[in-house]
């Protein structure tokens, strides 16, 4: 079982970032996949989620610049961001098998990628 990120990397505020997730357990098309991120010195949050059949949920941080969306035949999860702030900077993590809720406590992991946002 592996959840993969990458796409992560270096901007200015006002910039996008694509960031892309691959899962390799066999029930990964029928789950919910989604993105948490964590900032230095704080807890992880939860950044937005998606179902297998396409309903997303985001965080109200998030909502508007971000946007989710997965590709079931590739196994694959993305986070395009747009108008990025330095408070979007942290760590991002993509996440897998877990209820479409802000609450989620998904089953696996990926080991994250940073992302860094000038101003």
């Amino acid at each position: 079982v592996q959840v993969v990120e990458s796409g992560g990397g270096l901007v200015q505020a006002g910039g996008s970032l694509r960031l892309s997730c691959t899962a390799s357990m066999r029930t990964v098309n029928t789950a919910v996949m989604g993105w948490f991120r964590q900032a230095p010195g704080k807890e992880r949050e939860f950044v937005a989620v998606i179902a297998w059949y396409g309903d997303t949920l985001y965080s109200d941080s998030v909502k508007g610049r971000f946007t989710i969306s997965r590709d079931n035949a590739r196994s694959t999860v993305a986070l395009q961001m747009n108008s990025l702030k330095p408070q979007d900077t942290a760590v991002y993590y993509c996440a897998s098998h877990m209820a479409l809720e802000v609450d989620a406590s998904p089953k696996f992991w990926g080991q994250g990628t940073q992302v860094t946002v000038s101003s």
